[in-house]
């Protein structure tokens, strides 16, 4: 069990290391957040909701939120009807942020965001494929291990003291540097491939049409050349249209 805990901290260092944000990082100061590492993957998933709640709490702090009279949080509403007010039995509240920014993402607490600037590109059947796809990270894990190396990330930077505990450390600067990079997580590519087979299985189960999915894909590979923010994080993007596309073939 102590290989294994040793092993898992290593992993989590050497994930630390790849990031691009952690390049400037001293290999000295690196090696000694093994024990934040640590602490970060032994974020329970209580850990992770309440520190998702504090960084969603945070972001529509730092953002335009659509009132409920807007033409964006209506619209918004009745398309996510279409998808459940819960992902695996979390409560959901969906908002929209108004910037012409086009993106989306969703939290382990059920905080899910969506982008004026996605809702203007995409039709309804679209807005529901991406936001399919986001609940998706969550309903399997994705986006618990994201929030993991966010907070190691994050904290790594200026480790506080233990007495609050691993959620009570967070400074607000942390908690924004946090939030920063969950936004901006990438997920490996089974893990997208994971997420957009999600969106799709959940559309067909409630018996909409998951084509919006391809469509979808189709316009975030066509915005800047296919250098949308959105595809920062979600790659291969022509690829996973096509996978869609052959489902819907299949019938499968």
């Amino acid at each position: 069990m102590t290989i294994f805990r040793i092993a898992l901290a290593a992993s989590a260092v050497f994930t630390l290391a790849s990031c691009s944000s952690m390049s400037s990082m001293d290999p000295n100061q690196l090696l000694q957040s093994g024990q934040l590492a640590t602490q970060a993957l032994s974020l329970s998933d209580s850990d992770v909701r309440t520190i998702s709640d504090k960084s969603c709490a945070q972001l529509d702090s730092e953002n335009k939120v659509a009132p409920a009279s807007s033409q964006y949080t209506q619209r918004l509403n009745k398309i996510l009807k279409q998808l459940g007010d819960n992902i695996n039995g979390v409560p959901v509240n969906y908002k929209v942020y108004i910037t012409k920014d086009v993106n989306a993402w969703a939290m382990a607490n059920g905080c899910v965001r969506v982008y004026s600037g996605l809702m203007d590109l995409m039709n309804d059947d679209e807005v529901r494929g991406v936001v399919g796809h986001e609940m998706g990270h969550v309903a399997l894990g994705h986006t618990k291990k994201a929030m993991q190396v966010a907070y190691a990330t994050s904290a790594a930077r200026s480790v506080a003291s233990s007495a609050g505990g691993v959620v009570g450390n967070l400074s607000a600067s942390q908690l924004g540097d946090l939030s920063e990079k969950f936004v901006n997580a990438q997920f490996s590519q089974s893990q997208e491939s994971a997420a957009d087979d999600y969106s799709f299985d959940m559309q067909k189960k409630k018996g909409y049409n998951p084509a919006g999915l391809v469509t979808a894909f189709q316009k975030l590979a066509s915005i800047d050349g296919g250098k949308s923010s959105m595809l920062d994080s979600h790659p291969s993007s022509p690829a996973r249209a096509k996978h869609i596309q052959d489902r819907i073939a299949s019938g499968k």
